[in-house]
């Protein structure tokens, strides 16, 4: 079990009269996390997991008082994966109305899903939180800075699930990031109505996996995959709300020559990228570490801001004279970028960005100063 950095806050916000709504992909650990709130709670609990068709029957369509009989005595209520249960939305405001000394906790491995049935019934009556693969922040807990060294590459090629971190051999770790990857992650996008060309699915993430730190362009992946760009969109939205990949919007205010309005996509899991691209060499031999380096930074930084957490907006920054920094933080009214670089090599900061926002912190962040950028 690691220690996961957002349970001392749900535990902060039980019982106090708000539906609290875990998100996060299939096997990153929410179960799990819940499970383990259980165990915390002393109040009376129940936890049902709505992937199974009983349960769905046993809450779909209910009025309050079927609910509760269905319930007990349970104070605290737990919903696992409750995307799967219709109206899911109702049932979950039902019980926050009628049962106000009740704690619901539910979950979801779909924001797509859980978030369209929940965002009018459960209006100011919700808190949401984001559950990611295991944070470096969250190992530091448990390991000294020496071994999280040690074990980086690992989670370079292998990504950061929990189940993944627990495996010691590597093909055992290869096996089953293989396995998420084809049996949770993309089953759950293909549950989903808007998938019309499954087949076009690989092919897209295949191609956001290649083009790590590039701008991605609609009308390039939908030449590549015989889609038009609005399709494609469409997709990477679904991507997004299956926490397969982010995005990153450009920063754009002062200059004539910086990029707007365009995207860069990275993984949530470094092992789910590299699955897709059926690469598991060892770092050193390879000739895309500058992009996992910089994937890994930026989902790290990501979990790092959310958990703290911290009040910050990110962006990319590029110049169509090819002048870039991987991110620009915004905080209080300050701009922070940063480039990073596998390499400890010198680094000079572009001279426009520089130019454009004077009072503006720029760093370079290496393998050598990267654990005060991703830690607590």
């Amino acid at each position: 079990m690691f220690n996961r950095a957002v349970i001392s806050q749900i535990e902060q916000d039980c019982f106090r009269g708000k539906a609290l709504i875990i998100y996060g992909a299939r096997q990153c650990g929410k179960t799990t996390l819940v499970k383990e709130l259980i165990k915390k709670t002393p109040a009376e609990s129940i936890y049902l997991n709505c992937d199974e068709p009983d349960i769905r029957l046993l809450l779909a369509n209910r009025t309050s008082t079927e609910l509760k009989l269905a319930i007990g005595k349970a104070e605290l209520v737990v919903l696992d994966e409750a995307q799967r249960v219709e109206n899911i939305g109702l049932v979950i405001k039902l019980l926050v109305d009628n049962y106000p000394h009740m704690q619901v906790i539910a979950t979801g491995s779909s924001s797509f899903d859980l978030a369209n049935q929940i965002s009018e019934p459960l209006t100011g009556r919700n808190i949401v939180y984001q559950l990611f693969p295991v944070a470096e922040m969250e190992l530091a807990d448990s390991m000294s800075e020496i071994e999280l060294r040690r074990t980086l590459e690992s989670r370079l090629i292998y990504g950061s699930y929990p189940e993944i971190l627990a495996l010691e051999g590597l093909q055992s770790k290869k096996k089953q990031i293989r396995r998420i990857a084809s049996d949770y992650l993309f089953k759950d996008v293909m549950m989903l109505d808007q998938i019309r060309k499954p087949e076009s699915l690989e092919k897209i993430l295949q191609a956001l996996a290649l083009q790590i730190g590039n701008l991605v362009s609609m009308q390039e992946l939908g030449t590549l995959t015989g889609l038009d760009k609005n399709t494609v969109s469409k997709y990477l939205d679904i991507f997004e709300k299956a926490f397969i990949v982010f995005s990153l919007r450009s920063f754009s205010r002062n200059l004539r020559k910086e990029i707007g309005k365009q995207k860069k996509y990275y993984f949530y899991d470094l092992g789910i990228r590299n699955s897709l691209i059926n690469n598991f060499n060892p770092i050193e031999l390879r000739a895309d570490k500058g992009q996992i380096w910089e994937n890994y930074l930026m989902v790290e930084r990501l979990k790092h801001n959310a958990y703290l957490p911290l009040d910050v907006n990110s962006y990319f920054w590029r110049t169509y004279d090819q002048q870039e920094l991987d991110l620009v933080e915004e905080k209080d009214g300050h701009l922070y970028g940063f480039e990073f670089k596998y390499s400890s090599k010198s680094y000079k900061a572009p001279p426009a960005f520089i130019k454009a926002y004077p009072e503006s912190t720029i760093k370079m962040i290496s393998r050598d100063n990267y654990q005060g950028f991703v830690g607590r």
